[in-house]
Order: C-alpha cells, then structure tokens, then sequence
C-alpha cells in the first residue's frame, strides 16, 4: 500500500484507511519502539528482539518478567511504536508506508513458555493515535500524513486483513510443510514421500489455493470452505478442517 501525497484525510475513506493500517499492524517488516524514560527498550531481550502481535487492533508484546519493557509496563509509561509495512514483495509499492502508533503500555498478565518454563510478562500498547504516512517522510505535509481514526482501527471487521492472512501463508509455508505435503497426499491419495513440496499461493475468509509438486510435475488446487470465516480462530479452524492436517 503506497499513500496518496495528495489525499484529504477529512474526505478518506476511513473504512479502507483502516484496513491498511490494521494490515500493516498485523504484518510489519521492522518494528521501532520507543518508551519515556527508557534508553533501551530492548534490554534484557534475547537478541534485543521485540515480539509483538496484533490483539484486536492493539500492539501486544511478550517479554521476561525482569526486562526493562516489563517494568516500563508496570509504570503504565507513554511509547510510540514505528511499523514499516511488510506487505507484499520486498521493493514493492505496498511497503512504501509506516505506521506509527501512540499510547500507553500496560501489563495484561503473566505467562510460562512452555519449552523453557520461562516467565514472561503480556504488554499491551493502549492507543491514543494512529497515523499513517510514506516511509521516511518524516517531515511530510499533512495531507500526507493521515490519522485512522480509533474506532475504525479498533474495528472486528479487520481482524481478518491482508497482513494477517500474508504472515499465516508465509508461517503455514515456511513452518508447517510436513503437515502440507500429508494433507495433500490424503488428499490426492498419493504416497507422502511422493510430494515433494506444497505451498499456500492465496489466502482468504473464504477459500485457499495450494500448489504443490510430487513426481508427475505441479499441481494446483483452490479450496472453498463450507462457509465464509469472520473471525481469526474460525479461519484456523475451517483451514485445519479443510486440510485434515495439525496446522497451528
């Protein structure tokens, strides 16, 4: 998604205005935070990374209990979050666009990782604005810089926006593919070391395309759901039905 330069944003279409800032949110590239008082916001993070979901139109990030992040939380301290969008292919127009975000954190609760038993604290980033603009246009005029409105971004209707159904392809490709190649040998009823690779191409509420390649060559298939998803969870669930396979 590229913005406009010349776009009013008090005539904006405020419904797809917040459906690219929701997809930018649930798939960006690069994710800068920045807290009052904190000089690193990534101290006491493995690898200095910062994982970060989108919960229903607000940022929430996980880190050990002891980090400096979790104590900034307890504070209930003021932080901007900088997201480059993800979207599409790396040098396309679609990621010509930053979203920044502004507002409170606060600590949701503690959890236990379940591989290390590692306490680690939920943080959620309360809004206070949201702004759309082109990347590293820092000193654009306004009319280049567009405030989503809250409500809108807030929104149900974009939980199921394009950035979560890239990042869902691209974590059932690259992290599930044992899963894929036994879904399409059932599926096809052909031997799983046969299938060689499957990918998912396309994504939506309502269907999915697989291609894959077993020893006669490439194939490709379009699954319609029995019914169209309206939720992330139900999306999951029509996906496993559909393809029999233990995908997360």
């Amino acid at each position: 998604m590229s913005l406009d330069p010349g776009i009013d944003a008090s005539r904006a279409d405020v419904h797809r205005l917040a459906a690219a800032a929701r997809s930018i949110l649930a798939c960006p590239a690069d994710v800068r935070l920045v807290v009052d008082g904190i000089d690193d916001v990534t101290a006491g993070l493995e690898d200095a990374h910062l994982e970060m979901q989108d919960h229903g139109g607000l940022p929430m990030f996980s880190c050990p209990a002891d980090a400096a992040l979790a104590v900034a939380a307890t504070d209930r301290r003021g932080a901007l979050l900088t997201l480059r969008s993800g979207l599409g292919r790396a040098g396309s127009s679609d990621r010509d666009a930053t979203l920044t975000l502004s507002g409170r954190l606060e600590a949701s609760g503690l959890e236990e990782c379940e591989c290390c038993a590692e306490v680690r604290m939920r943080i959620t980033l309360h809004l206070d604005f949201a702004v759309l603009a082109r990347e590293g246009d820092d000193h654009a005029p306004d009319d280049a810089r567009i405030r989503v409105p809250l409500h809108a971004f807030a929104s149900r209707a974009h939980d199921l926006n394009r950035g979560f159904l890239q990042r869902s392809v691209e974590h059932a490709n690259v992290c599930h593919q044992d899963e894929l190649r036994r879904a399409i040998a059932t599926r096809t009823s052909t031997r799983l070391g046969d299938i060689l690779g499957v990918h998912l191409a396309e994504l939506s509420a309502s269907s999915v395309v697989l291609q894959w390649v077993d020893l006669t060559g490439s194939h490709q298939s379009e699954l319609h759901f029995p019914r169209s998803a309206t939720s992330t969870p139900e999306l999951g669930e029509l996906l496993r039905s559909e393809l029999h396979a233990g995908l997360c």
